[in-house]
């Protein structure tokens, strides 16, 4: 596997977990999704945080 594949499959992923962690979160706060708890709220958007960092290292360490 190449740097960019890597690289855009990690991108790919932190859009779809931010992505459903905003949505997830707007629809909780119009009282439509409140079953679910604000733990997995904040996993979703702290893992695509992670996954962020992660892709942004993976790209630094790949140039050296």
């Amino acid at each position: 596997m190449n740097q960019s594949f890597i690289n855009r499959k990690l991108t790919q992923i932190f859009g779809i977990l931010l992505g459903m962690g905003i949505a997830i979160w707007i629809l909780r706060g119009f009282g439509i999704l409140t079953f679910i708890p604000g733990g997995v709220i904040w996993l979703l958007l702290l893992g695509a945080i992670a996954v962020g960092i992660f892709s942004y290292l993976q790209r630094m360490w790949w140039r050296f």
